[in-house]
């Protein structure tokens, strides 16, 4: 019998089994109820996945600008493969074992619908193949028939793809990315020691907490893995396992050699972690370096997924990563947020924060009025806003109205006070504004700006100095670098922080909190001219009201640490 014939007849006698066993129930389950059961069985056989791929394109013609969008897709499950990659048993990291192990279960459940469905299992835990010499998965992909169209390098590891050379590689993992406490780590080794194991490369089968079926496919074998995929006709591929910047994106049957060489590769970027120290570049947390990763990924490789795509619930998330979900908004010409906020946010958001960017799609004028991956707030803790004049298609404004309008907290630099105003100007059509934005939700009094010139004084508003955002805010010699904002007066419902003069003219608010209408922390600040991010006071400024905004307390050390 083929290995065709032998995956066909498991999968026959499984769901024979799995009717037989609910007959067997006798008296607790009807007759009509056991039909009904064989009938939610097989339909569940024949269901397509239903992905929504996430990828990152341009917001204009060789912009280094990305925006996140996304691509309704349905696969075929015989025509899809699940690739296991490196799920081994033990690891010389303490933290990637942990990681691995609390991941574990959830990739069973994805692996156990993907295989109902009739997708193919492949497990491939490199350089482990001597547990699994007799087993049915292995003898499988040893005896699969050498494909006619066999890569000439897919027995390779795959270092980079053509299209990674137009990226910059996100993270320093040159010392192997271990993230242990020393200590730990010295315990660790010594129990990996004390076990039998090499401390060094502990691993010797994949982890028991993911089933393997005898209808599997088991390998760590690039050409034996090509060979499988191509007798089966396989066209689309899910890569799920560790680690995503090492084995997933380079070994033989990982992301690169799956893109490279034609398959519609996908790689499921919560049910992956990170070999990461965030002691190394870019200095940021262990899951924002995996946060890094999948960016470059989706930028220059392949499309992501997430696991309840196939399985429903929610997307899975490592219990110790807590950080909040920050997303910015940059959609204005003048002041280069675009090229600021970035810089800002990893250096001092990306321990504590997950962040996400929308930049306004700036191809032509006639684009400009659109905020490609707006949907992106759907998943949001806090909305950070700098965008100057937009009006937006009627379905990306009604997510913004939504995220607010729920109470959620929103930050606002500079032209975020008008970021969603014509000043009067007929609105074109399928689009929508929100004129009032600036009094509904900002609590400002937006009327225009002195000219350029004169630097702005700053000074600290009569009563402010102790809260929290101004904790530790050095105000000495602060000045703004653009134009005073004409603001006054604030609503009622707003506490001036910060105050900026100009030689002549009356006193105006620049920095203020609010409470909106719909009961959420605002923030707002008409500082974000380029040059003041160069001053560490307005770094600091914008690093506590995120926290604050979010309910974090005030930190007491800098945010440039």
């Amino acid at each position: 019998m083929n290995t065709r014939n032998r995956t066909c007849r498991y999968s026959v006698c499984w769901l024979v089994g799995l009717l037989g066993a609910l007959l067997s129930l006798g008296n607790l389950i009807a007759p009509q109820d056991s039909l009904q059961g064989a009938e939610t069985i097989a339909k569940v056989a024949a269901k397509p996945f239903s992905l929504t791929l996430r990828k990152r394109v341009p917001s204009a013609e060789k912009s280094p600008l990305f925006n996140a969008v996304q691509e309704k897709q349905q696969w075929q499950a015989k025509e899809t493969a699940v690739i296991v990659c490196d799920m081994w048993d033990l690891h010389h990291c303490l933290n990637a074992t942990l990681r691995g192990g609390e991941m574990a279960p959830r990739m069973n459940r994805v692996l156990n619908e993907a295989r109902l469905r009739g997708a193919t299992i492949i497990h491939a835990p490199s350089s482990c193949m001597e547990p699994y010499k007799n087993h049915p998965g292995r003898k499988r992909a040893q005896a699969a028939p050498a494909a006619k169209n066999l890569p000439t390098d897919i027995s390779k590891w795959c270092y980079s793809i053509p299209s990674e050379e137009q990226g910059e590689y996100p993270i320093d993992q040159t010392d192997g990315g271990e993230d242990d406490e020393a200590e730990a780590h010295r315990k660790w080794a010594e129990k990996l020691k004390a076990m039998g194991r090499n401390p060094r490369a502990p691993w010797k089968s994949q982890t028991d907490l993911l089933d393997i079926h005898d209808a599997d496919i088991i390998s760590d074998n690039g050409i034996e893995i090509w060979n499988v995929l191509e007798q089966r006709g396989i066209k689309n591929v899910i890569l799920v396992g560790v680690h995503t910047n090492m084995c997933v994106l380079g070994r033989p049957f990982g992301l690169r050699q799956m893109a490279k060489n034609g398959k519609n590769v996908v790689l499921m970027r919560d049910m992956t972690d990170t070999m990461y120290n965030p002691a190394r570049k870019p200095y940021v947390s262990h899951f924002t370096g995996t946060d890094l990763i999948v960016e470059h990924i989706e930028k220059w490789v392949c499309p992501t997924i997430t696991s309840d795509q196939v399985i429903g619930g929610k997307v899975f998330q490592f219990k110790h990563d807590q950080r909040p979900h920050v997303v910015i908004v940059s959609a204005e010409r003048e002041y280069k947020t675009e090229t600021t906020l970035p810089v800002f946010a990893l250096k001092h958001l990306g321990k504590e924060f997950r962040v996400s960017f929308v930049y306004g799609n700036d191809v032509n004028a006639k684009q400009r009025n659109n905020l490609p991956g707006i949907s992106v707030l759907d998943d949001a803790d806090l909305l950070l806003v700098s965008a100057r004049r937009r009006v937006l298609p009627k379905a990306q404004m009604e997510v913004v109205r939504k995220f607010i309008e729920a109470g959620k907290p929103v930050v606002g630099i500079r032209t975020a006070n008008h970021a969603f105003s014509l000043r009067g100007k007929e609105i074109p059509a399928g689009l929508a504004d929100w004129e009032n934005f600036d009094a509904e939700v900002i609590g400002g009094h937006y009327t225009g700006h002195h000219g350029e010139g004169p630097k702005v004084v700053l000074a600290v508003a009569k009563g402010a100095a102790t809260h929290p955002i101004l904790n530790k805010l050095d105000t000495s010699q602060w000045q703004g670098q653009g134009s005073l904002y004409l603001v006054s007066p604030l609503a009622k419902s707003a506490t001036a922080l910060l105050h900026g003069t100009v030689p002549g003219k009356p006193t105006e608010p620049i920095a203020w909190v609010n409470t909106n209408k719909f009961g959420g922390r605002v923030f707002y600040t008409s500082l974000g001219h380029p040059d003041d991010f160069k001053n560490p006071a307005t770094n600091q400024l914008l690093y506590q009201a995120i926290r604050w905004a979010t309910g974090l307390p005030a930190n007491q050390a800098s945010a440039s640490k």
